[in-house]
Order: structure tokens, then sequence, then C-alpha cells
């Protein structure tokens, strides 16, 4: 087989899927910003490339058959022309997307680049996972204080360890059957935000209590840490959406992998250090 590009190789889920390939004995390549800082796994082709900069790309590509892509960010302005480079050079894609609706409105990034790559001419496969259990971690400063205030702990969520989607990205980078699927990714089961904070506290063995923040105070707060004020409203929005409407759980990852999804537990006792 030829090489497999994994951009986001130094992320939450790239760096597992860089990890189990490498361990698997195949040939990978990792495209990130700075080799010096990456700290992967011997035996990985570490490249320097910027997604947001196209004309770096070209190297990287070369003899590589399959990519595992996650864009960095939020902005499409250099979307199609990284598309058409791969395109260019590779075979298949599997694209690191979000738990959207081809129908929804407005229309997301995510969407946007989906579109773009089924009209590449590439082979290619979706994966659509929900919220992301490691999204917590932006809660680990107010645990320590021992009170999480935030907006909406009635939302409920089905929250994702990032080990699973990277252990389904590479059961899909390495078996066939996968062309035009879009795979919606989702933990096991339901916790509202509320629920999640006793979680980790019960891990860490300190009580952790929820204080609801007003949307308002929060999306300030937001504005400040994000800086992009369409991302941060859509965010509260689907918090807000949540209450009502939990996040849907889904059986993919059990049906790809053969086994159940890991639970939010499993994730905070994993993380257990970075609440600590």
């Amino acid at each position: 087989m030829s090489r497999i590009l994994v951009t986001g190789a130094t992320g939450n889920v790239g760096r597992h899927v860089v990890t189990r390939l490498a361990e698997a004995g195949l040939r990978v390549r990792a495209l990130v910003r700075d080799p010096a800082r990456a700290r992967l796994p011997e035996g990985v082709e570490v490249v320097r490339g910027d997604l947001t900069a196209p004309e770096t790309l070209a190297p990287a590509l070369d003899d590589v058959e399959i990519v595992f892509l996650v864009w960095p960010g939020f902005a499409a302005k250099t979307a199609q022309p990284v598309i058409d480079l791969i395109a260019a050079h590779a075979r298949r894609i599997v694209y690191l997307s979000a738990h959207v609706s081809d129908t929804d409105e407005p229309v997301t990034f995510h969407q946007e680049l989906e579109r773009s790559i089924r009209h590449s001419g590439l082979n290619w496969t979706f994966l659509r996972p929900g919220g992301f259990a490691a999204n917590t971690l932006g809660w680990a400063d107010q645990i320590r204080e021992g009170v999480v205030r935030w907006p909406y702990g009635r939302a409920s969520r089905a929250l994702i360890h990032e080990r699973d989607i990277a252990a389904v990205a590479v059961h899909v980078l390495t078996s066939a059957g996968h062309g035009g699927a879009a795979y919606a990714l989702s933990g096991p089961e339901r916790l509202t935000q509320a629920e999640q904070v006793a979680v980790i506290g019960e891990v860490i063995g300190r009580e952790v209590r929820w204080e609801d923040q007003p949307p308002q105070e929060a999306r300030e707060r937001l504005l400040a840490a994000w800086g992009d004020a369409t991302f941060v409203d859509g965010a509260l929005a689907a918090w807000s959406t949540f209450v009502d409407t939990p996040e849907e759980v889904t059986d993919t990852v059990e049906k790809l992998l053969g086994r159940p999804a890991l639970t939010f537990r499993q994730w905070a006792e994993d993380h257990e250090t970075d609440f600590r």
C-alpha cells in the first residue's frame, strides 16, 4: 500500500490515528506545522505543511494513496484548492466532519467541505461525530476550583471518546467497502452537562458543583476565548437545543469495531490527570 497521509496529526484524534497506523506497520506520513514539536511514534514520516497554505502541500502528497483530513478551524477560504490538490495526487479521502445533516440550514463549513469532496472525483468517506468528550477539558480550571459555571446544565449529549473516533478512522482507512459512506458517530449513552461534571468529580475524588450561567454572560466569555461570533452563537444554540432534544446515540462505533463505544466515565478516567 502507498502512504497514508494524516493531517491534524498532533491533535486529539490525529495523534491516535497516526499511532495506530504505525503500530500496524503501515506507511504513515504525518503533516504538521512544526516537526520539531510533533513527538510522534518512531518510524512515522513527519513532514512540514499547512492546510491553510496549499503551496506547502505538494511534497507531503507525493506517493500518497489515502488522506485522512482534519480541517484546522472553520475557515473555508483555502479548502477548495486543498481538495483539488489532494484529488490530483490521492485516490481516497476520509474526512473528519461533524454531526450534520445534508439538509441543515444555514449551511455549515463542514457541509461546504463535504460538497467539495463529493465533487472532487475522490473515493470519499465522511466521519460525522457529535460532541467530543475532550471538549469538557475546557472546564478543567473550574473543576479544580470545585464549581463549573456554564450555560444549559440540562443539555443532554452523547459525547464520544477521541480514541473511538481514531479507531473508526483507522478501520475505514485500512479496509474496503466504505466509499460513499457518511458515518454518524457518538458515545454509548447520554449525560447532561451537569452529569458530566459530576462524573469527572467522582473520577478525581472531589465534589464538583454545577451552576447554570446566563447564556449572554457565557457568550461574552466565549467570544473572548474563541473570537468567532458565528461559532459562539451556533454553539450556544446547539446546547440550548439539547435541553429538549437530546443528542442522538448511534451504534455505528460498535457496528464498525465489533465492541461497544467507550463511555464518558472511561474517557474521564483516561484524562484524570488533566483535571487535577
